[in-house]
């Protein structure tokens, strides 16, 4: 994969409000001095699902990115991540997820690793990861535990970073990290780092649903005509409609552009949004590149009903109801 430059940029603004921006040069190397005698305690963490309420893709880059515009949702939905600090110089993952690697491959090792060796960290840390997020899924799940490692590693050697900071280095992980850092309710421009903060959801119930696939986020990518496109979900309106507190307005205009490559290669992800419509669903879409999909419910009762059909008539295992954050 091609590296991404480090000068990238984050705006943190509602929008109507003045717009402030932080922009990164080359990044500084900081060694800091610790006192010895605090005693490093085990930390615990959620690192929160996300889903998207809209995804356009505008171009592809000649680099091989996609430029994006997509309003990022956290639901709760989490991994759970405990930190343990180790008097040996090593980063140790265990999870319990037999698939999952525990070495340099695994995000949550990526992060740790990038925090450390930043600031010369001497001793170690185990991670244990509990997962929870359905994997290979669109609800960033991988992206999410790097994040919430970085949060935990900064806590726990005292490196003095601000959530900016942290930011900041997680786009070297993903294009997902720095949101699941920032969580909430935002914008997410260029290829994902450019964040604006919105207002939160209004109150409803999130189904999230994951049939008995896998889908390759490369595989969409590769796939999507991005400088065919025709039909682009409506962000800006979204946006408004969040300014508004208007639920209603807010799923009417969801859309995803990546299901104009998922969907017809997997058919049960349009089967699943048709039943939760089907179960009174304000919407119903597929979250990232699929294959989990996701339906905004008014009532628990409704989207509760929607996750017994699908249990019973397609046989869909992975479900939960939640909310947003």
């Amino acid at each position: 994969m091609q590296k991404m430059m480090l000068r990238i940029k984050f705006r943190y603004a509602f929008y109507g409000k003045t717009e402030h921006s932080f922009e990164s040069g080359i990044m500084k190397i900081k060694v800091i001095q610790r006192d010895t005698e605090v005693q490093m305690k085990e930390i615990k963490l959620k690192a929160m699902a996300k889903i998207n309420l809209g995804l356009d893709v505008t171009r592809k880059r000649e680099d091989g990115y996609h430029e994006v515009r997509m309003i990022m949702q956290s639901i709760n939905m989490y991994d759970q991540i405990r930190l343990s600090p180790l008097e040996e110089p090593q980063i140790r993952v265990k999870t319990n997820v037999s698939f999952l690697p525990v070495n340099e491959d695994n995000l949550v090792y990526k992060a740790a690793k990038l925090l450390m060796d930043e600031f010369q960290v001497t001793s170690g840390v185990e991670i244990d990861l509990r997962k929870f997020i359905p994997t290979a899924a669109g609800m960033g799940g991988g992206s999410s535990d790097a994040a919430a490692v970085l949060v935990g590693v900064n806590r726990m050697f005292q490196l003095g970073l601000t959530k900016r900071e942290l930011m900041e280095r997680s786009v070297a992980i993903g294009a997902d990290v720095p949101f699941c850092v920032l969580r909430g309710t935002a914008l997410a421009e260029g290829i994902g780092e450019i964040l604006t903060p919105l207002p939160s959801l209004p109150k409803c119930f999130v189904l999230i649903a994951k049939p008995p696939i896998n889908v390759s986020t490369k595989f969409v990518y590769t796939n999507l005509r991005a400088n065919e496109l025709t039909c682009h979900p409506d962000i800006d309106g979204q946006i408004r409609a969040l300014q508004d507190g208007d639920l209603e307005a807010v799923c009417k205009k969801m859309g995803n552009v990546l299901e104009t490559v998922t969907i017809p290669a997997y058919p049960i992800i349009q089967t699943i949004k048709d039943k939760m419509m089907q179960c009174g669903a304000v919407n119903a879409m597929m979250s990232g590149s699929g294959p989990t999909v996701f339906g905004i419910f008014n009532e628990r009762e409704q989207a509760e009903k929607a996750a017994e059909l699908l249990r019973e008539e397609d046989k869909i295992r992975q479900m939960f109801v939640t909310t947003a954050m």
